[in-house]
């Protein structure tokens, strides 16, 4: 990530940030894998998402085994069913939105910065840098934010979370021809944990049952 980044006007970061969302109630469909220095698993899930702040995420292991849900709404998890296993798997919602293609908007109170360009070439790129990248980052108390969109062949979404100082996450999301993400992956160097995702279907037409949002079953 380049330094330094220019003060930027935050209804514009806000502007942005709401043009990743999807247009309808969408559900997507992944499988996934989890790994760290004790354990490895994997199986399948749903993300459903009602714009524009509310997110039903669902995921089960393999022969149905280690099943969980959560229900986050904007930079809050209002419950997981079971908690543990949601937060070991998922420890920061907004790199949670952000593996799903989608960029929660700062805080009224964050500090907001920005630059266009940057590129392949990251701090000091300069000359020739690609003005089909953008870059923001949200400053809010202790975390620190990082975004980077890129548009060549495909579209890419990185983002990076840090807190006082330290890197907690990153995410990596590309996206297919249509620009809905394809797949994902969330590092978390600290727990040497990856969290990763493959889309196999995506319904822009979902019909979301209110009861989802009330608990798991």
């Amino acid at each position: 990530m380049p330094e330094p980044l220019a003060p930027a006007d935050r209804d514009s970061a806000v502007a942005w940030a709401r043009a990743t969302l999807p247009a309808h109630h969408t559900a997507i469909r992944f499988r996934w894998k989890y790994e760290d220095d004790q354990k490895r698993w994997g199986g399948r899930g749903q993300a459903r998402i009602a714009p524009p702040d509310s997110l039903r995420f669902d995921y089960v292991g393999p022969l149905g085994l280690g099943a969980g849900a959560a229900v986050v709404v904007a930079d809050s998890a209002i419950w997981a069913d079971p908690e543990k296993n949601f937060r070991s798997l998922v420890p920061a919602v907004r790199m949670l939105w952000a593996g799903l293609g989608i960029v929660r908007p700062p805080a009224p109170n964050a500090a907001v910065f920005s630059r266009s360009g940057g590129g392949a070439g990251g701090a000091g790129a300069g000359a020739g840098a690609d003005s089909s990248v953008r870059i923001w980052r949200f400053v809010q108390g202790e975390d620190t934010l990082d975004y980077r969109a890129a548009v060549r062949d495909t579209r890419v979404l990185e983002a990076e979370w840090r807190r006082q100082g330290k890197v907690q996450a990153r995410s990596r999301t590309e996206f297919d021809l249509h620009l809905m993400p394809a797949r994902a992956r969330i590092d978390f160097p600290e727990g040497a944990a990856r969290f990763e995702l493959t889309v196999v279907a995506v319904d822009t037409a979902a019909v979301l049952d209110p009861a989802i949002w009330r608990g798991r079953r």
